[in-house]
């Protein structure tokens, strides 16, 4: 059985043939090579692409191992495909495995990359290039800066809720529980018992993100790197900056360390796809606030595991699930921030509202709220004050864990159940 990315695959399928490298990037182990050398090459062979103009080379494979000589690669396609009327798909998978090789026209000058490769076969008429990669180069945002307007990237993400529920089924109660615990890597759910999921997400991070990124960006203090990692993943979605950061670890910790270092941290989690960041926007005035920002989580089951399973903070999980919803629709998401004025016992106080998410895209804006429960008037009007303040029409929405269904308050603001919010691929598209 299939584990359908059907939002990728139509990503693919409107970049195809448009004379440029589609780079596919993302977490390690998210399903980006199951994505492109299963799912999309089926796709093109059911739309009539003959099976041998598909040209796979898996550079983590053994039988590929030469292949990572971009010189022999780029000689071995056009081989192929050069003089050929028909068109053919170039699939590189690993890319970041390709070496750097002498110019056999200039032994004494630059060397030349996988950089160069792409930029040579892109060239071909006749010749369609997509590659995938993690680690070092592929792990970062590297390949986009160097392509620049030569390539479009496919962002790819751990499962959805909906992709990972067409997959399992069941009880759709039992299935957002789980994945509210193991989050969305998709060989997680191929494991059959919990210990077996919770060694594979542990060791995730033990043997590969974190020695990704220590490789990579040549970082010198590993624990102050993982005390940063370790506080974002307790506090997803709480409000920080790297000041806060460098004092909590300076206190608790006594790791004597700075808020550039923790800065540059952040910067590397970011970039490495572990997190997001979320910034925060006044609504009424229009433009961001600096720090503090908050952060999410790439994927809940990873932050969980860091964690060692043992703190859940339900509510948190919830917002940080909704957050990578709104993402993976390619909604545009920001923190918003309500600035006003209100009466304190006779005197004018300045205060600040916040709303969880502001959601905009090219057709729409909405308003978000993440309430795990809204058991009581008190905690109901605490949410919505700040929807109050807005003073516009655009749509507001609480998602919740606590109700049934969809409903439309007296207020107009909807009220919506979590799993509803995430089975229902219609809203706010």
């Amino acid at each position: 059985m299939n584990i359908r990315r059907d939002s990728y695959i139509n990503q693919l399928k409107m970049l195809r043939d448009n004379g440029r490298v589609k780079i596919i990037t993302g977490i390690r182990r998210c399903g980006k090579s199951y994505l492109l050398n299963t799912l999309y090459k089926n796709y093109l062979i059911e739309d009539g692409v003959k099976e041998e103009n598909i040209l796979i080379f898996e550079l983590d494979k053994i039988r590929d191992a030469r292949y990572r000589n971009p010189i022999l690669l780029s000689n071995t396609v056009r081989s192929i495909v050069e003089a050929k009327k028909e068109n053919f798909y170039l699939f590189i998978d690993e890319i970041q495995l390709s070496r750097e090789v002498k110019n056999p026209e200039d032994p004494e000058g630059d060397k030349l990359t996988f950089y160069d490769m792409l930029s040579d076969l892109k060239g071909i008429s006749n010749l369609d290039v997509y590659v995938t990669g993690s680690n070092s180069k592929m792990l970062s945002s590297d390949i986009i800066t160097n392509f620049r307007d030569r390539g479009d990237q496919i962002r790819m993400h751990p499962l959805s809720f909906q992709e990972y529920y067409d997959y399992l089924g069941g009880d759709k109660e039992e299935a957002y529980k789980k994945y509210a615990w193991f989050g969305g890597m998709p060989l997680v759910h191929m494991l059959k018992t919990e210990e077996l999921q919770m060694d594979y997400l542990e060791n995730l991070f033990s043997e590969i993100y974190i020695k990704d990124i220590v490789e990579h960006y040549k970082v010198k203090n590993i624990p102050t790197l993982e005390a940063v990692l370790d506080m974002l993943c307790s506090a997803v979605g709480s409000l920080t900056n790297p000041k806060r950061l460098s004092d909590a670890l300076n206190s608790n910790l006594k790791l004597h360390t700075t808020d550039v270092s923790v800065k540059r941290y952040l910067d590397i989690f970011e970039d490495s796809f572990l997190f997001r960041r979320c910034r925060r926007y006044d609504v009424k005035g229009k433009q961001y606030i600096d720090t503090p920002d908050k952060y999410y989580a790439e994927d809940i089951g990873l932050r969980n595991a860091r964690l060692g399973f043992r703190q859940q903070g339900m509510p948190h999980i919830m917002e940080n699930i909704i957050f990578n919803e709104l993402i993976s629709r390619g909604l545009k998401v920001d923190v918003g921030v309500i600035k006003a004025r209100e009466n304190n016992g006779g005197k004018q106080k300045s205060i600040s509202r916040e709303i969880d998410f502001v959601i905009t895209s090219r057709t729409r804006k909405a308003y978000i709220q993440s309430a795990y429960a809204l058991p009581d008037e008190k905690k109901r009007n605490s949410e919505i004050k700040p929807f109050t303040m807005t003073n516009d029409a655009f749509q507001k929405i609480i998602v919740r864990a606590d109700t049934l269904g969809r409903w439309y308050d007296d207020d107009g603001i909807l009220n919506i159940n979590i799993i509803d919010f995430l089975l229902d691929k219609t809203m706010l598209t």
